[in-house]
């Protein structure tokens, strides 16, 4: 997990000044890892780092400290007795409210964020030597806490994900995704209405009269997930997919869909071997059809095949 300039910076510009809690170090059986994190306003949030009562306090400490931008605290919660969950681990949790100016001031170009939570002294010797060795040798930074600084690593390029469609396998594709750091997801339909009116923090909204024009502007890298109210806009979407390149594809619908697609972009002049690299249908068949049940299938094939492969290999969605 890491550090999120971009996203921390979109959530301060919609939402105004923000409280960012992040899971600093664990000891034993804890609900989330080191560096989770979600962030929290007014009037919500985003995020989790476990759930339960761990969260419902955090949530509540951070909007306490809402007023005061700048501030940082670090609170060590023992799970068992200080809220009665059964996990019987203990988590440090760093709570840091921002606010524009505190976002602008955050360092870019590093490979790393170093930053006082508790005292005002120097940068302790240690956190110098992590960050050192990560620039001359590459070494791998953890997020942790040293001597009253957080360590944590910037976010890496995310993977850019574009999704035609936003009816209800749309909308539950977001839902899930949207959430997790590993993708930059573009959301397209054909006019601002067919969008819910609150998206999910971080999803960019492409309304297109014709949506397989915005085909032009995805990168070649991107992965697609096609499933618009219409098939004949489908097909056109795959036809300047299979023109354009792309790292994979997938199309909802019935194998009698899909066989109908694979003569009509074979008749387009695409081959065989273009058209494979087409997944479809998409999710997992075991988990049934329901929207959030397809979402749920095609988040686990993508997830999966981001940890076990490079971009430059297809995925089969």
């Amino acid at each position: 997990m890491s550090f999120d300039l971009a996203t921390l910076s979109r959530i301060v510009a919609h939402h105004g000044t923000v409280a960012r809690v992040v899971v600093a170090d664990i000891a034993g059986s804890v609900p989330r890892e080191t560096g989770a994190s979600m962030f929290v306003w007014a009037a919500g949030q985003s995020g989790t780092i476990g759930g339960g009562a761990l969260e419902w306090d955090a949530v509540q400490t951070a909007r306490r400290m809402l007023a005061e931008p700048g501030a940082a605290q670090v609170a060590k919660v023992p799970l068992g007795p200080a809220l009665g969950q059964c996990c019987g681990g203990a988590v440090s949790l760093v709570t840091e409210v921002f606010a524009a100016g505190q976002v602008d001031a955050i360092p870019e170009g590093e490979l790393a964020f170093a930053r006082a939570i508790t005292g005002a002294g120097p940068q302790p010797l240690s956190v110098t030597r992590t960050l050192s060795a990560a620039r001359s040798s590459g070494a791998t930074i953890e997020t942790r806490l040293d001597k009253g600084w957080l360590i944590e690593p910037f976010a890496t390029e995310t993977t850019p994900l574009w999704i035609f469609g936003a009816g209800h396998v749309g909308r539950a594709l977001v839902d899930v995704l949207a959430p997790l750091p590993d993708f930059a997801i573009t959301w397209i339909d054909t006019a601002p209405e067919r969008f819910p009116e609150d998206p999910p923090d971080g999803v960019t909204i492409l309304p297109a009269a014709q949506p397989a024009d915005a085909v032009r502007h995805a990168p070649q890298n991107a992965h697609h997930l096609v499933l618009t109210y219409s098939h004949a806009l489908d097909l056109e979407l795959c036809h300047g997919l299979l023109g354009h390149g792309f790292a994979s594809v997938g199309l909802i619908g019935s194998a009698t869909k899909w066989a109908r697609f694979r003569k009509r972009l074979s008749d387009l002049g695409h081959s065989d071997a273009q058209i494979r690299r087409i997944t479809c249908p998409i999710g997992d068949p075991a988990l049934g059809k329901h929207p959030q049940a397809i979402a749920i299938g095609v988040a686990n094939h993508l997830i999966s095949a981001l940890r076990q492969t490079s971009q430059h290999k297809d995925i089969a969605l």
